[in-house]
């Protein structure tokens, strides 16, 4: 994963930059989104990877899938990307640029596992806490996971809070051990 981070970091940066400068990063998100969701199809991805398709066959077809969701700059950088050789990179950079994007705008994205549902205060509560403790607005997506026994497992950009029991028993094992 941070080979491809590594690799995608570039163009990511350059798409944010440009949407920062057009004051579109609304729609490259979505355009990413889109191309993502795109590539990572199972057909289109077993058919780019055949060497018998050709990088101008290859660039045809997803352009005329991406056709009306993607705009004269968005058929560049899938030029560039097909150029390149990076087309399958494009998953990383819509995350990448999904996270510099909430950095400038003042958030962070988080991913909440728990072993049981949040009642709607419990979870208000939580958001408040998270939300001083990592000193930003944050946009929380609950994951439901019982082999997490109770507790919870934060995951915020790079940052990793695990307040599971299954990470307190995982921890005193290897303590013990």
């Amino acid at each position: 994963m941070s080979e491809l981070a590594t690799l995608a970091r570039p163009y990511a940066s350059a798409v944010f930059k440009r949407a920062k400068e057009t004051g579109s990063t609304e729609q490259w998100s979505e355009r990413l989104a889109f191309m993502s969701a795109v590539l990572n199809d199972g057909d289109i991805s077993t058919l780019l990877d055949n060497p018998k398709v050709s990088k101008q066959d290859a660039l045809g077809l997803i352009l005329d899938i991406c056709q009306e969701y993607v705009d004269e700059e968005g058929s560049n950088f899938l030029k560039l990307l097909v150029h390149n050789n990076r087309l399958t990179l494009i998953s990383t950079i819509f995350n990448l640029f999904e996270t510099y994007k909430a950095d400038h705008e003042g958030y962070v994205d988080v991913e909440v596992t728990t072993a049981y549902e949040f009642s709607e205060e419990a979870k208000l509560n939580f958001a408040a806490t998270l939300e001083k403790t990592l000193s930003k607005k944050i946009h929380m997506n609950v994951i439901l996971d019982k082999s997490l026994i109770g507790g919870v497992l934060v995951r915020a950009g790079d940052r990793v809070i695990d307040r599971s029991i299954r990470g307190q028993l995982q921890h005193m094992q290897k303590t013990l051990q």
